[in-house]
């Protein structure tokens, strides 16, 4: 008999018939005459309950039926009338597929800890928490792709190998086939790339977005959606080496039309969740969180505060309120700012826009007074920054004083500036961090419990 994914067996249409069902076991409980297995799938956070009468089986049948087992179960598909389920399977066959040692199996133990977790990746998308997380992570995925699409952008693929460091962060990941045991110097003692597989430096993206601009200027309105990697050595809650980014970049969109693209999209993103993966949410409601769904909720209700940064640092130097870090017009907001902006005073998120050009991007727009850019962050409660982007400069003369300014490698911009030469057009676009939307829609507080496999500083495995 084909299988039936559990999440479908709950929609009503197989009542009262013959299913099969296959699963790993959650727990198993019962007496000699009745035996009662949980039996999840992934397909859902709603677990079968399996219902074995005891004269029909023999102990030796099911005393390979332990947690982590998987089986594979036919039955009727009957109403339930014991509580926490509608319906259930009054087994008539099994056959074990894999059996769980429960002497080794590391998750038998309900009540495990986050971290412990941590260190069973490879086996911690079985529990309910990560089950939850991750449907609600490809949930998210699917919407992103869709709200694009339906609005007329291309998904453009745009390089992890690069040679150009999009904000001039530096932490970049080198790429290279060189012997590191044994590296070609050049005459004057430095390494040759010339016998490198790209014959230059080059190393792992930090951003698609210098290249998504390539894509705008030809197709009018584009979006990446990729891993990117920075080698930050940042060991906190909210920091990865290897995350994924949604950029899109617009032709002709001004820095307000980037403003209402951005709250459009987070808007639609969360509201895809709360419909698609309402179940998931609220177990992790009512387990982790309970003003998540409220939260979520209220995103929904009320439009975006819209705040120029010289406004924004004259509410915290008036808020009375101590910070761990200074403020002062010129100041990058922390965190700690950032979210008594939005958790505090305007109770909702905030757009801070027109940041003092020296601690923004070279590639921004620059605005009339000389001392502020067209920048725009996104700031959400619990989070802090969740999106930042800009106007970008389309004017070739400013946009290159702004290169010299900072010193950027004129060899490494060349192609960059020619979009200016050429056609050149007003056009905005910003950068999502994924994990961080997925922290937020989940209520989880540290990142590394938002995507499958962690890579932090020391971290690499599976």
């Amino acid at each position: 008999m084909k299988r039936t994914r559990i999440v479908d067996l709950f929609d009503g249409s197989r009542l009262d018939t013959e299913v099969c069902a296959k699963g790993w076991v959650r727990t198993r409980r019962g007496n000699k005459h009745v035996q009662f297995v949980a039996l999840n799938d992934g397909s859902t956070i709603k677990n079968m309950q399996i219902v074995f009468d005891m004269a029909q089986f023999t102990d030796e049948q099911l005393k390979p039926i332990t947690t982590g087992a998987a089986i594979e179960v036919t039955g009727l598909l009957v109403a339930s009338a014991g509580k926490g389920q509608t319906v259930e399977i009054q087994a008539r066959t099994l056959n074990v597929l894999g059996t769980a040692d429960p002497e080794a199996y590391p998750l038998q133990k309900k009540g495990h800890t986050l971290e412990f977790l941590r260190e069973k990746a490879h086996l911690r998308m079985r529990t309910n928490t990560f089950g939850a997380v991750f449907r609600v992570r490809s949930i998210l995925a699917y919407a992103i792709h869709k709200f694009f699409n339906e609005r007329g952008f291309f998904y453009l693929h745009t390089p992890l190998i690069t040679e150009s460091d999009c904000e001039g962060a530096g932490a970049m990941f080198q790429v290279t086939t060189l012997d590191l045991n044994n590296l070609p110097k050049t005459e004057e003692g430095a390494v040759d790339y010339n016998e490198d597989f790209f014959g230059k430096p080059t190393a792992l993206t930090v951003s698609g977005q210098l290249e998504g601009e390539l894509g705008a200027t030809s197709l009018g309105a584009i979006y990446t959606f990729g891993p990117t990697f920075r080698a930050e050595n940042s060991n906190t809650p909210r920091h990865l080496a290897e995350f994924w980014m949604i950029e899109p970049e617009v032709a002709f969109n001004d820095i307000t039309d980037n403003m209402d693209l951005a709250e459009d999209f987070i808007k639609y993103c969360i509201s895809y969740a709360l419909e698609n993966a309402r179940d998931d949410i609220q177990f992790l409601n009512d387990m982790y969180d309970n003003e998540l769904l409220t939260r979520l909720e209220g995103i929904l209700k009320e439009p975006f505060v819209r705040l120029p940064y010289t406004e924004g640092v004259e509410i915290l130097e008036k808020s009375g309120k101590k910070f761990e870090f200074p403020v002062y017009w010129g100041a990058d907001l922390q965190s700690e700012h950032e979210r008594y902006l939005v958790e505090e005073h305007f109770k909702r998120p905030v757009i801070l826009t027109d940041y003092p050009k020296e601690i923004k991007a070279f590639y921004m727009k620059q605005n009339e007074d000389g001392k502020t850019v067209r920048a725009m962050d996104v700031l959400f409660p619990k989070i802090g920054e969740i999106i930042g982007g800009s106007e970008r400069e389309e004017s070739y003369d400013k946009l290159l004083q702004r290169i010299e300014e900072l010193n950027i490698p004129m060899k490494d911009m060349w192609w960059y500036l020619d979009t200016r030469r050429f056609g050149t057009v007003p056009h905005s676009g910003f950068g999502l961090g994924f994990e961080r939307l997925v922290l937020f829609v989940t209520g989880m507080t540290n990142i590394r419990d938002v995507i499958p496999f962690p890579r932090t500083p020391k971290n690499a495995e599976f």
